[in-house]
């Protein structure tokens, strides 16, 4: 199996990037980037200990969770391997990025096979992940890989039927149904429906979800496939669709027309620092300190907190939290306002 490329930073970056609205000449954004790469080296050694240590976690959460133990700690083993999906996915989204153990054939096999298993076509991730990489905090282009945003001004003049898409698309309840809304429809099904030929992977997840039902099922019983698949993968997905929806949804970011955009600017304004404790940050892989990801998406994870210590530039971001009361002001953000330069609620006329 081929390793994948790592994410290429677009050529050109212009001259906006930095904290807070401040203008950013186009020299000291480049040299920003060529200070970042540094830390885009991993160690190997490191990198293969936090993928088997990790696998080795995984497997054991599910080897507990087919125990035929009382229903509380048989849920318990169900939330806990759902947080190492969550870890394993970032070493999964590291490692497409080419971050981490590029040319490793094993790691290949490893962490696509859990691809298929976590409804996320490797193929698929990549390419609307990388397109996101390039194209995040723009008002047209978005959308790929991530939530739509539409501004204040195109709210009034879209359709009803697209207002209603775009409503349910960010609903609280859509993010928290990831694992149906996000990726079984929108990563596995919508894009094969679309193009059926550009998209077999999407069979290759269903037909390895029909096989680990059936087996599960036929030598353990249902309920060692709601332990081990239905709870895990519902509670990982809720927790990446917040993930996602908070990486690019939170107050204070910043939306530049196409025209305007820079690299580096929606890097350090539009991708949020969500800051965690130890544990969480553990079991999120870092994911927390995404504006440094995003301005150098092959630095390896493990590394983001010493990017982020050592540049000053990188120390100021828009921070949010898994506190309810920043959950909920995430959530409330809904449309781009260019004249106040921020993300606003709906209209007030049209709450309903």
């Amino acid at each position: 199996m081929s390793a994948p490329r790592a994410a290429t930073l677009p050529d050109g970056q212009a001259g906006q990037a930095g904290q807070a609205g401040q203008a950013r000449s186009a020299p000291a954004g480049k040299q920003l980037l060529i200070e970042t790469k540094r830390f885009a080296h991993e160690d190997r050694r490191l990198s293969w200990w936090y993928l088997l240590s990790t696998y080795a976690l995984l497997l054991g959460s599910v080897a507990l969770a087919l125990q035929p133990l009382r229903w509380p700690l048989r849920t318990a083993a169900s939330v806990v391997e759902a947080l190492l999906v969550v870890r394993t996915f970032m070493l999964f989204h590291d490692y497409l990025h080419g971050a981490i153990l590029r040319d490793a054939r094993v790691a290949g096999w490893l962490l696509n096979a859990f691809g298929y298993f976590v409804m996320t076509p490797p193929r698929n991730w990549r390419q609307t992940h990388n397109y996101h990489h390039a194209h995040t905090a723009q008002v047209v282009g978005s959308h790929v890989g991530s939530f739509a945003i539409l501004t204040t001004t195109l709210w009034p003049t879209v359709t009803p039927g697209q207002r209603l898409s775009y409503r349910v698309t960010r609903h609280p309840i859509t993010v928290a149904l990831g694992l149906i809304t996000i990726f079984i429809w929108g990563m596995v099904l919508a894009p094969f429906v679309k193009d059926p030929k550009k998209h077999l992977e999407a069979v290759a997840t269903v037909a390895v979800h029909a096989l680990l039902a059936f087996g599960l099922i036929h030598f353990f019983g249902v309920m060692a496939w709601v332990h081990v698949v239905l709870i895990p993968l519902a509670i990982a997905h809720a927790m990446g669709g917040y993930l996602f929806y908070a990486q690019h949804n939170f107050p204070g970011m910043h939306i530049e027309p196409r025209q305007t955009w820079d690299y580096t600017r929606a890097a350090l304004e539009s991708s949020s620092y969500l800051k965690t404790g130890p544990v969480m940050q553990w079991f999120t892989g870092n994911i927390g300190f995404h504006h440094v990801h995003h301005l150098n998406p092959s630095i390896p994870f493990y590394r983001l907190p010493e990017a982020m210590a050592a540049l000053p530039e990188l120390q100021n971001p828009g921070t949010t939290t898994m506190h309810p009361r920043d959950i909920a002001s995430c959530f409330r953000l809904k449309l781009w306002d260019g004249a106040t330069g921020q993300m606003v609620g709906y209209p007030p006329t049209d709450q309903a």
